[in-house]
């Protein structure tokens, strides 16, 4: 292939291209063809149709993926992991849903992709009831839906994310003991009662009340829009200087609390800062030290496998089913945080496919 249509490709598409390039010369050291001759046949539909008849072949199918917070720069990488994927088997999708996580917008999408009749739904299942009907429906026709980044129990195939009360519970764990008795800490919550969200809460709060109630905390509600978390949360700090901990249930809150931190200085005396997520400040406050720790649930897998699995129930006619999947709970801290503080498309601090 020419140098400039390769330059000119999307980096998704090159990555894919040069995967099966290589895989085109694997073959042809096996088969003892030279690699001249395969080189200048790798645009041709026949090696295209040779590459896919040893492999899973390129199929059109059309997926959507409902957001609760499309522009949410937590699902930058997210993105990305649906390009990749849909570049690597051929299909096509559509990123939509709600920016202010309007469950009414984001059921309308639903029903729009319905009535498109695509050939796979991923949503984010942030409400317990309000998509019941939609993925009914949508399985009643035969499109497979999938929950992603959140889940409510319905008839939905699979969620793949992160096990969200478990989550909470886990990293409270995590900062309790850094807590002295009789302190106070604050939880701040974007939209309390979300499932994507709530959950999370809820397992802080057991886990305070399991480790005895020995520390006093308050809930503060912050909203989905950036600017107004940031302000929110600082006007709570100003109101309440004897608090000795800050944690974020999503990405961006959890940014707040470190940009509060490393504003007031509060690393130095002695505050917890922590939260959720890998935005690339985020990152860069864990590696300062002003932010105690993060959390990765790696936004990437959340829409890659479930790419990958609405494409194999597709084309095994629905005979390999999506599968459950814990997308794990890693903790970023200053021991390990220089592996994320390089680029990486994985984490959305660049969009260039990896070498």
């Amino acid at each position: 292939m020419e140098k400039d249509v390769l330059d000119s490709m999307p980096t998704a598409q090159r990555a894919s291209y040069e995967l099966s390039r290589r895989k085109a010369f694997g073959i042809a050291a096996k088969l003892g063809l030279g690699g001249a001759a395969v080189a200048a046949a790798m645009g041709s539909s026949s090696v295209r149709e040779a590459l896919a008849a040893g492999g899973l072949p390129q199929k059109d199918y059309k997926f959507t993926f409902v957001n609760h917070v499309t522009t949410n720069p937590f699902f930058t990488p997210t993105q990305y992991g649906i390009e990749d994927a849909c570049a690597f088997f051929g299909c096509t999708s559509q990123w939509t849903g709600s920016q202010t996580s309007t469950v009414t917008e984001m059921v309308s999408a639903m029903q729009t992709a319905i009535a498109d009749k695509v050939d796979g739904i991923a949503v984010c299942l942030i409400d317990a009831e309000a998509f019941n009907q939609p993925t009914d429906d949508a399985l009643s026709i035969g499109i497979p839906v999938i929950a992603y980044n959140a889940d409510t129990p319905n008839a939905r195939l699979a969620y793949i994310g992160q096990s969200l009360y478990e989550s909470g519970y886990n990293i409270a764990q995590k900062w309790l003991p850094m807590i002295p008795d009789g302190g106070k800490v604050m939880l701040s919550i974007a939209t309390p009662g979300s499932l994507n969200l709530q959950p999370r809460l809820d397992g802080y709060l057991q886990a305070i009340k399991d480790d005895g109630d020995r520390i006093t905390s308050e809930t503060v509600a912050t909203g989905v829009d950036q600017p107004t978390q940031e302000s929110t949360i600082e006007s709570y700090y100003l109101a309440n200087k004897d608090v000795v901990g800050f944690f974020g249930t999503g990405a961006t809150d959890s940014l707040a609390v470190g940009k509060l931190s490393k504003k007031y200085g509060l690393a130095a005396t002695g505050v917890i800062t922590a939260g959720y997520d890998l935005l690339p400040e985020t990152i860069a406050l864990v590696g300062s030290g002003d932010m105690t720790f993060t959390t990765d649930q790696q936004p990437y897998l959340q829409v890659f496998l479930p790419t990958l699995q609405l494409y194999l129930y597709k084309l095994s006619g629905g005979a390999v089913s999506p599968a459950n999947t814990d997308t794990s709970l890693a903790y970023v801290t200053k021991d390990n945080v220089d592996v994320y503080l390089a680029p990486s498309r994985f984490e959305g601090s660049t969009d260039a496919a990896p070498a």
